[in-house]
């Protein structure tokens, strides 16, 4: 996603957990790696864009990221929720998000967006040109036997993995 971001021109702000998920974050087009569990993500996002905050957020962790998601954004701010690693959104108050800048949230899933099977073909064409370019790389760095899918989840789950996994017959 950073390298994708970082092609169409995005200033790319990630958050990791580990130095060397900071490293491998850098290599794919994250100009800031946000090391949360060694510093403040919000306050340093905040320095990082002269105290306005960002335009979007895109959150594929969910529950225990949610609040920091919010918080890092500037006034009518869009947070895109599209996962729940990290556990399911509580529910919240609407109304708190006028009081935060008037900020917008949304939960993206991807059958929304591949509804059609001209919608499926367009956005997989996208996908294969921007890897035909070279824009984009993907470096597959777990490999699991099949038989060992479950161990896969729980090493994603546990944050244990770094970049791309796959599952081998």
């Amino acid at each position: 996603m950073c390298q994708w971001a970082r092609h169409l021109g995005a200033r790319v702000i990630g958050t990791v957990s580990t130095a060397e998920k900071a490293e491998l974050a850098k290599a794919h087009g994250c100009e800031h790696p946000i090391i949360y569990t060694q510093e403040d993500a919000v306050a340093r996002v905040r320095a990082l864009t002269g105290g306005e905050g960002l335009p979007v957020v895109y959150d594929g962790v969910g529950g225990s990221t949610f609040e920091t998601s919010l918080a890092c954004l500037r006034r009518r701010g869009l947070c895109v929720s599209y996962g729940t690693a990290g556990g399911l959104i509580p529910p919240f108050d609407l109304f708190r998000l006028n009081r935060m800048g008037s900020l917008y949230v949304t939960s993206a899933g991807l059958a929304d967006y591949l509804h059609t099977r001209s919608e499926m073909l367009e956005r997989a064409a996208d996908l294969f040109a921007v890897l035909k370019s070279g824009a984009v790389h993907i470096s597959v760095k777990q490999r699991y036997p099949l038989a060992d899918a479950a161990r896969a989840h729980r090493d994603l789950e546990t944050r244990r993995t770094v970049g791309s996994s796959i599952l081998l017959p």
